[in-house]
C-alpha cells in the first residue's frame, strides 16, 4: 500500500449513541493507515463525553475552518447536507459513512470502511460532481449558508394558511402558484424532498432542474423540468407577511414581498464513490424496485 499521509476531516451525527462503533472503527482505521485526523468540535465532544470513544490522537476544528483531502460524513443524508454546507466552494471530496436510514448520498456501509479506505490508499475510486444551487434575495441576505445541493424551497409557516408564490423563468411569468410550497430541486434532490411531493427523479448529470408544488390549490398543477442554466425568480405572498426560505432544509423566515432568485451554483459539490457503486443500483435497492413483499 502506497505511504500518503493524507488529512481526513469529520463530521456526524451527534444524536446516534449507539452507532458510536462506527465511529471508533474509522478513527482506528486511519489511524493505521497514519491519516492525520481532525473531527467537528461538536461531533468530536459527543464522542468523547458521551460515547467514550477514543479521539486523543484527533484535532478538532469548528464550521468551515479546516483544511483536509477528504472529508468524511457519518450519519445519513442530511449529516451530508450539512457537511457539504461547510465545505463549499473547497470542493473537498465528500464520503458518506451510512449510520442513518436511507442513505442515496451517504452509500458506505459502517462495514465497508476498511475496503472504503483501501481504495482511497490505492487511489481505486471515482469522484462524481453535483450540481449545486443558490438563492439570493433582494434585501437582506439570507442568514443561512445559500448553497444547496438538494433542493431550495419556498413555504408556508406551520399556522399559516397556503401562500401565493409567483414564479418567472428567465424574466417570463411562468405560473402564480397557490400552494403550501414549491420546491427547486437539483437532479441530486430529485429523491429527497420533491419525489416526496410527486417530482420525477431525475437521472444524475443531466443539466436540468425542477419546480415541484407542495400541495397546491389546483390539481393542474404539475412539476416542471427546466434547464439548470436558468434563473428562477420568486415573489411571494401570505396572510402571515412571511414565509419560509429552506436551503437543504436550513429554514429561516423570510418577509413578505422578498424577491428570492435561485440559479446555478458556480461550483460543484464532489461526492467520492467506490467503483462497485452505480446510480440505478443504488435507486432499485433505496426504492425497493422489484421487490415482492407477497
Amino acid at each position: 500500500m502506497p505511504n500518503k499521509a493524507l488529512r481526513f476531516a469529520i463530521f456526524g451525527n451527534d444524536y446516534q449513541p449507539k452507532k458510536s462503533e462506527s465511529a471508533a472503527r474509522l478513527l482506528s482505521s486511519l489511524s493505521a493507515r497514519g491519516a492525520q485526523v481532525s473531527i467537528e468540535n461538536n461531533f468530536r465532544m459527543f464522542l468523547t463525553e458521551v460515547t467514550g470513544v477514543d479521539c486523543c490522537a484527533t484535532q478538532s476544528f469548528e464550521g468551515s475552518d479546516f483544511e483536509a483531502d477528504f472529508v468524511i460524513s457519518m450519519g445519513g443524508d442530511g449529516t451530508l447536507l450539512k457537511a457539504e454546507s461547510y465545505v463549499g466552494s473547497k470542493q473537498i471530496p465528500i464520503i458518506g459513512v451510512n449510520t442513518g436510514r436511507l442513505g442515496f448520498l451517504a452509500q458506505t456501509m459502517p462495514s465497508e470502511i476498511d475496503q472504503m479506505l483501501d481504495d482511497i490508499w490505492r487511489d481505486n475510486y471515482a469522484i462524481d460532481e453535483h450540481a449545486m444551487i443558490m438563492a439570493e434575495t433582494d434585501g437582506l441576505p439570507l442568514s443561512t449558508c445559500p448553497y444547496a445541493l438538494n433542493d431550495i424551497a419556498v413555504l408556508k409557516r406551520d399556522n399559516a394558511s397556503m401562500i401565493s408564490i409567483r414564479a418567472e423563468i428567465n424574466g417570463e411569468h411562468l405560473v402564480t402558484y397557490q400552494a403550501d410550497g414549491l420546491i427547486i430541486s437539483t437532479p441530486t434532490g430529485s429523491t429527497a424532498y420533491s419525489l416526496s411531493n410527486g417530482g420525477p427523479i431525475i437521472v444524475p448529470r443531466s443539466g436540468i432542474i425542477c419546480l415541484t408544488p407542495v400541495a397546491p390549490h389546483s390539481l393542474n398543477v404539475r412539476p416542471i423540468v427546466i434547464s439548470d442554466d436558468s434563473e428562477v425568480t420568486l415573489t411571494v405572498e401570505s396572510r402571515s407577511h412571511n414565509f419560509l426560505a429552506a436551503i437543504d432544509g436550513r429554514s429561516e423566515k423570510v418577509l413578505e414581498g422578498t424577491v428570492l432568485t435561485v440559479r446555478k451554483a458556480p461550483f460543484v459539490t464532489r461526492i467520492l464513490r467506490q467503483h462497485n457503486k452505480r446510480f440505478f443500483s443504488t435507486l432499485r435497492e433505496k426504492m425497493m424496485w422489484g421487490v415482492d413483499k407477497r
